[in-house]
């Protein structure tokens, strides 16, 4: 299934990683949701352990709150899915119409996903300088999300010469690699220095920041690619959850970017249809601050200005000085031309 990137003007990804615990119900779960909160995309993380680990890290002892398992070895495989289970979740994914990818972190991994049919992949921040590994998925020729975090613009650079050798289906996420990503960290203005360093890559945000604050200033700086991280509740097993955004949080995040160019408007400054109705009770017109007779000449000292609107706008005062009352004027009447020789 193509992934609906390119009719999208803002494309976000839900990225899911492995806060599912291991629980292809959970996963499912969190597809669902996402998909009600607005999200084009979900994402989840492939790693074949034994190939990616030192034996020796492999088999450290890894025994806290986050571990499912007395290894770190151990804890890795219960977050891993079997090709059914991922078949499972394909099929899901595609009966509720939202793009599923998947961030490969080894060679035999980016071989599993293929086997799948995968249309888009996710190269994360760590391999970033790891080009045989970026090679090995820019072959694929399919859609690559780079994410940058770590990394300085050379190391982009080289990532995207890398790739541009056998794909040009290439997006390049700007990032922090720290989780949570502190305020003074995030760095946003790095986007314009991305754009301008490669105007014909779509670039966009890989963001943790523990809120859904830098999302509308990212696409104001020309990003159109969003990625935050997602879990079903903040509060479960696992070192991504906390700083994660729940269905409410992910969905105020999707609504928020699209309100952006809503917000911003065409630019022009005019009154507003939805402005007639309030400001007609609070503009003030020019009105008899005495009877008038008529014949009286018409005065600083004769008239005010008052509300509501609808009347001889309190500007055009200069234009009234000096003329004569045709007929008589009630006190608090709006003066009008008709009124005025």
């Amino acid at each position: 299934m193509e992934i609906s990137l390119n009719q999208k003007k803002i494309y976000t990804i839900a990225e899911i990683g492995h806060n599912h615990q291991g629980n292809i119900e959970t996963a499912i779960e969190m597809f669902r949701q996402a998909k009600l909160c607005g999200a084009d995309a979900v994402k989840l993380q492939k790693r074949n352990n034994k190939e990616l680990y030192t034996k020796s890290f492999y088999e450290t002892t890894y025994e806290n709150k986050n571990s499912y398992g007395k290894t770190y070895g151990e804890h890795r495989e219960k977050l891993e899915f079997d090709q059914d289970q991922y078949k499972t979740l394909i099929a899901y994914a595609k009966e509720i119409k939202i793009d599923f990818f998947v961030t490969p972190f080894d060679f035999s991994s980016v071989d599993f996903l293929e086997k799948l049919n995968f249309q888009a992949y996710k190269i994360a921040s760590a391999d970033l300088i790891n080009i045989p590994l970026v090679e090995h998925v820019a072959k694929t020729n399919k859609t690559i999300f780079l994410s940058t975090g770590g990394g300085n613009i050379e190391d982009v650079n080289r990532a995207k010469e890398a790739i541009f050798k056998y794909n040009k289906k290439l997006n390049i996420l700007h990032c922090t690699a720290s989780y949570p990503t502190e305020i003074a960290d995030m760095n946003l203005k790095a986007i314009v220095t991305l754009k301008k360093r490669f105007p014909e890559i779509r670039i966009g945000l890989s963001d943790h920041e523990n809120g859904i604050d830098a999302g509308p200033i990212a696409y104001m700086l020309g990003a159109t690619i969003f990625e935050k991280h997602f879990t079903l509740d903040r509060s479960k097993k696992g070192t991504d959850q906390a700083f994660s955004l729940e269905p409410i949080g992910l969905t105020k995040f999707v609504r928020n970017l699209k309100r952006v160019d809503i917000m911003l408007g065409s630019g022009e400054k005019k009154i507003l249809d939805c402005e007639l109705e309030p400001l007609y009770k609070m503009k003030k017109s020019i009105v008899a601050k005495i009877f008038l007779k008529k014949g009286d000449v018409i005065s600083l000292k004769n008239i005010c200005y008052k509300s509501p609107g609808g009347g001889i706008e309190p500007y055009r005062t200069e234009s009234l000085l000096g003329k004569k009352v045709l007929k008589d004027i009630a006190i608090d009447t709006k003066i009008s031309f008709e009124h005025l020789e």
